[in-house]
């Protein structure tokens, strides 16, 4: 953990020079160099600053503090700009690095961010200032504290709960994070008409609603990876949304969701498209509702398959070659020596168990996926 000693050291001008000179070194050789002053410091800096390039692009360009957990903790930049909040006055009960608070700086006038360590409440000062960001006021407060005593409005209420118990386990219930925002509700009523609040990409959206019937809520991928899983009060119609980073979104109201599969038989050599449904689809159990206009899916966690190349899909598309029934001795025979890229779903081998049955190295000779449809198994050829 870092302690306000190492804060003051990396804020003088002699570390920030030794960072800027060995940005691009191994920080574990820097931790061993006992010519470099502070090094120990001075490496965990580095390590952290190389990995925010792409986490937090913003945060590395400005040259800023990052200690180890509150970088873990925080929400990428990618992430963190899809909120799509506006207003203004905002106040974030967990601060953290300021990530969030950074985004939301530039939709709001004022943002005030609350973080309760205060050495973490001093380095996300110090980031602000270098990130230049005049309108985040940093309190050091626990949200408990500030909202028991606050006479203030707000248009936003924003919260993301640490999610880790003392003892260092996942938590995923609300009410088991801290701070709880299911208990603190009454006093975030008080002083705001809105609240968004992020969770773990854990969280079901079925809960989600069971807290907050009235919500918005969203899950969100980068990458094809689930990331987060955000609820929004004070929508005028609850609705379930998908935002996939660099892809699109998909909003559905509650009321309008449909998650049946396609009707009819699956017939294999009709179909010259396969449709891999982006994480966040599968997470919101939207899959079936995206996929049904333009093709068949026969289930919410299976793959799409078009006679036609589908537009506008939330999730990959790959031309195939050839659909056959799934037999393992064949496919050992006929594919001997090769590697393959696999994907697979509502399959009841893993990736690994499809290796050792079939000898399919790792690899790009072939791409290959692999599903159960009408009680077969069958295996997709893709080109």
């Amino acid at each position: 953990m870092m302690t306000l000693d190492d804060l003051h050291t990396l804020c003088s001008e002699e570390c920030r020079r030794l960072l800027d000179e060995l940005a691009d070194c191994d920080p574990l050789k820097v931790a061993l160099n006992r010519r470099i002053p502070h090094a120990g410091v001075i490496a965990t800096q580095l390590k952290y600053r190389q990995r925010a390039r792409y986490k937090l692009p913003s945060y590395h360009r400005a040259g800023c503090i990052l200690p180890p957990r509150a970088f873990e903790q925080a929400s990428s930049e990618a992430a963190a700009a899809t909120k799509g909040l506006a207003g203004e006055r905002l106040l974030d009960l967990t601060a953290g690095l300021g990530v969030d608070s950074f985004h939301f700086s530039r939709s709001f006038r004022e943002v005030v961010a609350l973080e309760r360590d205060p050495v973490l409440a001093e380095v996300t000062r110090e980031n602000m200032r270098r990130l230049g960001v005049g309108n985040v006021r940093v309190v050091c407060a626990s949200a408990e504290e500030y909202l028991a005593h606050c006479e203030e409005r707000f248009d936003w209420v924003y919260a993301d709960p640490d999610r880790r118990s003392a003892s260092g386990q996942k938590l995923v219930r609300l009410e088991d994070c801290s701070p709880d925002v299911v208990a603190l509700r009454p006093l975030i009523e008080r002083i705001a008409p809105r609240l968004c609040l992020k969770n773990s990409p854990l969280f079901d959206v079925d809960e989600a609603f069971r807290y907050f019937p009235e919500a918005q809520v969203e899950v969100l991928s980068v990458g094809d990876e689930c990331k987060e899983v955000i609820i929004r009060t004070g929508e005028p119609v609850p609705s379930l949304r998908v935002e996939a980073v660099g892809l699109g979104h998909l909003e559905v109201p509650l009321s309008e969701r449909n998650s049946a599969p396609s009707e009819g038989e699956f017939v294999p050599e009709k179909y010259r498209w396969l449709i891999l449904p982006d994480v966040a689809l599968q997470k919101a159990r939207l899959v079936c509702h995206h996929l049904r206009p333009q093709a068949f899916v026969a289930s919410e966690n299976g793959f799409g398959f078009s006679q036609e190349k589908p537009r506008g899909i939330l999730g990959r598309t790959m031309e195939i070659a050839e659909i056959a029934e799934y037999k393992p001795k064949a496919v050992k025979r006929d594919l001997k020596g090769l590697s393959a890229e696999i994907w697979k779903r509502d399959f009841g081998l893993s990736i690994e168990e499809i290796r050792r049955a079939t000898g399919l190295r790792p690899g790009a000779d072939l791409r290959l996926a692999f599903t159960k449809i009408g009680g077969k198994n069958w295996i997709i050829r893709l080109k």
